[in-house]
């Protein structure tokens, strides 16, 4: 079998410094906003996720819209987000889970890979854990493949990284 000389690999990831920074300015604006003053609304970072805690559901809608205008304007992809059902907590409070998705599903990422070999590129793509390897003999032909993804309407964002 000939020896595969390049490739790049397909991800799905948000860039945790950017939400971490995204978080940051949004307790900022929190802790600013005259109509928050006196409430118990917080907003709490766990490692993959972010909880949100407000007084009531008018609050927590309020409170989503300032984290999701903060991490619009970071760069963090809106598909790239999972919302939880909001819950009710302590007291009166409710509460809502944010979760980052990270990795490509298997099923969708085998739906990718069947549009690009669909398309008739000359390249081979297979799944690695939670990315999408695509190999060629030919830059050319990755730099077709990549111009092929990026022109997909996928479900979630893709980066490509590993270019080799």
């Amino acid at each position: 079998m000939a020896s595969v000389d390049f490739s790049f690999d397909v991800v799905s990831r948000a860039d945790k410094m950017e939400v971490r920074n995204a978080m940051d300015q949004a307790q900022r604006e929190l802790a600013n906003r005259y109509d928050f003053k006196g409430s118990k609304c917080e907003i709490k970072e766990e490692k993959d996720d972010i909880t949100l805690v407000a007084d009531d559901e008018f609050k927590l809608d309020q409170l989503k819209d300032i984290v999701l205008s903060k991490l619009l304007k970071r760069g963090i992809d809106i598909r790239q987000i999972d919302w939880g059902k909001i819950e009710p907590g302590t007291g009166i409070s409710v509460h809502q889970k944010l979760i980052l998705k990270q990795g490509i599903p298997q099923d969708q990422a085998k739906a990718m890979i069947k549009q690009i070999k669909d398309k008739g590129l000359k390249v081979q793509a297979q799944i690695q854990g939670e990315e999408v390897r695509v190999s060629s003999k030919s830059k050319d032909d990755l730099q077709k493949a990549i111009t092929f993804i990026k022109g997909l309407t996928l479900p979630f964002p893709v980066n490509f990284v590993n270019y080799r």
